[in-house]
């Protein structure tokens, strides 16, 4: 990724489920939840000069990603949550792209959320004096997540 002196909008953003790089039919309003954690352990020798502990440096954990979108009439979200709870994980499981676009539409920043798996689907609250967009919520598990600059 090239210096800017100003930070990319996030309002440009492109995500591919996978495995054939075939993207649903509608787009997202809303990513949340990219990130990472990585554990530290204290631990302090009965011999050690001072009372501070050494820190050590332990696993990461990924955290779970929220994905928003309109209602739409494609299925394709529902097909890979349902072929989770069927068992069929080993199939199931995908890596999924997160793109952040520029200005002008080019990738400017990519993360991958590899062995990601639907763990939660919440449908839209649906009210006869509403006038919001039906929004649905997909929540994504993975076991890494890893960052490109382009």
């Amino acid at each position: 990724m090239a210096f800017r002196e100003r930070p990319y909008s996030a309002f440009n953003f492109l995500v591919n489920f996978g495995p054939d790089k075939r993207d649903p039919k509608a787009g997202f309003q809303e990513i949340s939840g990219l990130g990472m954690e990585i554990t530290v352990q204290e631990y302090r020798a009965g011999n050690k000069r001072g009372n501070a502990p050494d820190k050590i440096t332990g696993v990461y954990k990924v955290p779970d990603v929220t994905c928003k979108r309109g209602v739409m009439g494609d299925d394709t979200l529902y097909s890979w949550l349902d072929e989770v709870r069927q068992g069929k994980q080993a199939e199931a499981l995908r890596t999924v792209t997160i793109e952040l676009l520029s200005e002008d539409g080019e990738t400017a920043q990519i993360w991958n959320l590899k062995g990601a798996r639907p763990i939660k689907y919440t449908g839209p609250a649906l009210s006869g004096k509403a006038t919001d967009v039906a929004v649905a919520e997909l929540v994504l598990a993975c076991e890494d997540i890893t960052e490109e600059s382009t």
